[in-house]
């Protein structure tokens, strides 16, 4: 192997790296938000493309819409199940300072169903509807306290503290210390080269607090009624409530970077395309009732969790290659939603597009995203309070995106507000 060819694959266009080489598991590709090209690529000449060497392993990128519904609603075929690795490209318990967490969403039935069903209920239609209006009167506040005219960063002023907020109110976390749970959630996706944690051994350390705290609310919520939060549903359910620490903790985190992270880098991705499409800007300025159709446009668009990973339980075939029993299967979700044979004009951003619903971000199966609809309703409402007041979200500045093959996200966003 030309080990030169391998090492900068980014100074070369991507038609020149032989097909064989190619590794979209580099977090750096994400970063710099060019690993567009290495999908489209694979789409057109190896839509179920076999890396043989990458520092995850040899792994199968499943990357075109219908293949990725086919493995993600097969859950008897293809397991999630965190002792054969889970759900992401990295296997779980890998890492170094790695701490053995169990979570539902890296289990198969019939525990995962289970799991799931005792903290469904904080994201049902009844609770959604309580929600609302404590969001919109959050989000207005947010957006009220902004300074008008002047560079801020959107990440940090509006995204974190939005979903932080909600967060806070679904697990009814102390207020004053919601930034605890921003925290956490950056750490546990975390490794020592995104700059967020200097070695594995702070991110176990950081992860194992986050547990304590919170088994500390579980200890003072374990002896009070039932209450419709989080922790009270875990505490009160028979199938969450003998949970050992490890597994508590690993529910957790799911719950903490599935309610964070997605929406907040959905809140930023969606500043960035209207900056990026102004034709569709003046088109949601002349028409504001296409807010609900847009936001999930700007959720296909960011697509916020680039992959999902499962495991082969048995020899299968997907898009007539032939997949082993172990193999490692990536669906790039991503990429799906940029597959113009299911998608329309897919690596286009617009707001009125018919079906907008369509998209793999949320994933199919019995792994589909618990809380989507909650992410909904807060993009909704941010931008319904943004055009009351604001008649742009400017960005003034270059993005500053996550280092990470899973969050597809940003880290700073500079931006100017120019009032109605």
């Amino acid at each position: 192997m030309n080990e030169m060819l391998v090492r900068d694959t980014k100074a070369l266009r991507v038609e020149d790296i032989p097909l064989e080489q190619i590794d979209v598991s580099k977090p750096r590709l994400f970063q710099d938000d060019t690993i567009g090209e290495y999908f489209a690529r694979l789409r057109r000449e190896d839509p179920v493309h076999l890396c043989r060497e990458s520092p995850y392993g040899p792994y199968w990128s499943v990357t075109k819409f219908n293949d990725i519904m086919r493995v993600d609603v097969d859950h008897t075929t293809f397991s999630s199940e965190a002792k054969l690795g889970g759900i992401a490209i990295q296997d779980m318990h890998s890492s170094q300072g790695a701490l053995d967490l169990e979570m539902f969403i890296a289990m198969d039935p019939p525990k995962h169903d289970a799991q799931r069903l005792a903290v469904s209920p904080v994201v049902a239609p009844s609770n959604l509807v309580n929600l609302e209006p404590i969001i919109r009167e959050r989000a207005g506040k947010i957006l009220d306290s902004l300074p008008v005219g002047e560079e801020i960063d959107w990440v940090d002023l509006v995204s974190i503290e939005l979903t932080t907020m909600t967060l806070a109110t679904l697990f009814d976390f102390p207020w004053e210390e919601r930034r605890k749970l921003t925290r956490w959630s950056d750490v546990a996706v975390a490794t020592p080269e995104t700059g967020i944690v200097s070695s594995f051994e702070q991110r176990r350390e950081e992860l194992i607090e986050c547990g304590m705290y919170f088994k500390q609310l579980w200890d003072e919520r374990v002896n009070q009624p039932p209450k419709h939060d989080l922790i009270s549903m875990m505490v009160h359910s028979p199938t969450t409530r003998d949970m050992p620490f490890l597994e508590f903790l690993g529910n957790l985190m799911l719950l903490i970077v599935g309610g964070n992270d997605t929406t907040r880098n959905s809140i930023s991705g969606g500043v960035l395309a209207l900056n990026q499409n102004p034709g569709e800007y003046r088109k949601l300025m002349d028409n504001q009732n296409l807010v609900p159709n847009m936001v999930s446009e700007i959720i296909r668009w960011q697509t916020p969790l680039t992959h999902m990973r499962r495991t082969a339980l048995a020899d299968a075939e997907i898009g007539g290659k032939a997949i082993k029993k172990g193999d490692k299967v990536v669906m790039w979700y991503l990429s799906g939603n940029r597959d113009e044979e299911v998608i329309e004009r897919a690596d286009e951003f617009i707001i009125d597009r018919p079906k907008a619903r369509h998209h793999l971000s949320f994933g199919f199966g019995i792994h589909r995203c618990m809380g989507n609809r909650v992410a909904e309703l807060q993009l909704r409402i941010i931008w319904e309070e943004i055009l009351k007041r604001f008649k742009m979200v400017e960005v003034v500045g270059e993005p500053q995106r996550t280092y990470s093959n899973l969050i597809r996200g940003f880290t700073h966003l500079p931006v100017k507000l120019h009032p109605n």
